[in-house]
């Protein structure tokens, strides 16, 4: 049993689920505190199976539809899909499945949520289809991840209030900015992504190269993309710092924020030191997990916590 779902987890890289669903979290507990206080249980399960059904979903769509170039990529030739371990009906009623599990768990949060899902679905699972015809595919990976904050902030308030009002009995003293808080959010996820998926994507330069696949790696080369990737994780960086003032954080959120900085300089130091598979993983999976772990952390911490809102000015 172990092994059957330690096979499953490596074909859909759950342990990526790390990337996404902090910020969701994130998301839904600042969405509560601005109308109930704090998520009710329901909505927490419902938006966890939401996030991993549509990661799940978006994952074995990839396997499917790229099964016949990781075939020939020596990177990923040993993928349970290509090496048998897991057949393509499996992978494909594992796909379905998904599918209808994140559209039944938007059903239970909303009727707007339930109306957005398939649009979700969508953007989520077509993003492995970019790559074959437009360079920008990451700002696209960059857009379906960023649905996660989105989706929990709906979770949770059922709308976007796009007018800012003056917070009453929150007792924040503050304007709550409504949707922009979730859509700064969002940015930052976009921006964040498409900074590590250009840094993962120098791995393939050659194989994309010679296969015809599109990537900004492969429009400007490694270190150029590297380049921009750098920018986009300091208007990454920006944007937190914004989302944090919006929702009135102190001390905590800009200690996280100011570890978060040193962790991306420490990233892009080893993406273009240390070229080799290892380290691109570090910089990769390990860091960026740790970013977002660390967010999720002082984003609570400011919630559940006001009274440690010291000043820091």
């Amino acid at each position: 049993m172990v092994s059957t779902l330690f096979k499953w987890g490596s074909f859909v890289k759950l342990s990526h689920t790390v990337f996404a669903l902090p910020f969701a979290l994130a998301s839904m507990v600042v969405a509560a505190r601005e109308t109930k206080g704090w998520p009710g249980a329901r909505i927490f399960l419902l938006v966890l199976v939401a996030m991993v059904c549509a990661r799940t979903c978006a994952m074995a769509f990839n396997r499917i539809v790229d099964r016949k170039f990781d075939a020939l990529n020596p990177r990923t030739k040993k993928r349970p899909l290509i090496t048998g371990e897991i057949s393509l009906a499996s992978a494909v009623a594992l796909c379905g499945l998904s599918a209808a599990g994140f559209v039944a768990a938007a059903w239970g949060l909303n009727p707007l949520c339930f109306k957005l899902s398939p649009v979700a679905l969508f953007f989520v699972c077509f993003y492995s289809l970019t790559k074959r015809f437009t360079d920008f595919t990451h700002v696209w990976l960059g857009l379906a991840l960023a649905l996660a904050p989105l989706g929990a902030w709906l979770a949770v308030e059922g709308q976007f209030n796009w007018l800012p009002e003056v917070a009453g009995q929150t007792g924040l003293g503050a304007l709550r900015f409504g949707a922009f808080v979730p859509l700064t959010l969002a940015l930052a996820v976009t921006l964040w992504l498409i900074g590590f998926d250009i840094i993962y994507a120098t791995q393939d330069f050659e194989f994309d190269r010679q296969h015809g696949l599109h990537s900004l790696v492969v429009r400007w080369g490694p270190m150029n993309a590297l380049s921009i990737a750098f920018l986009a994780h300091l208007f990454m960086w920006a944007a937190l710092a914004l989302f944090g003032a919006l929702c009135a954080f102190r001390l905590a959120y800009w200690i996280g924020l100011t570890l978060i900085l040193g962790l991306l300089l420490l990233e892009h130091f080893i993406a273009r030191r240390r070229r080799d598979p290892v380290s691109i993983n570090v910089a990769f999976f390990k860091l960026n997990g740790v970013i977002s772990c660390i967010f999720l952390a002082v984003t609570v911490s400011e919630v559940v916590f006001p009274w440690f809102r010291l000043r820091w000015y």
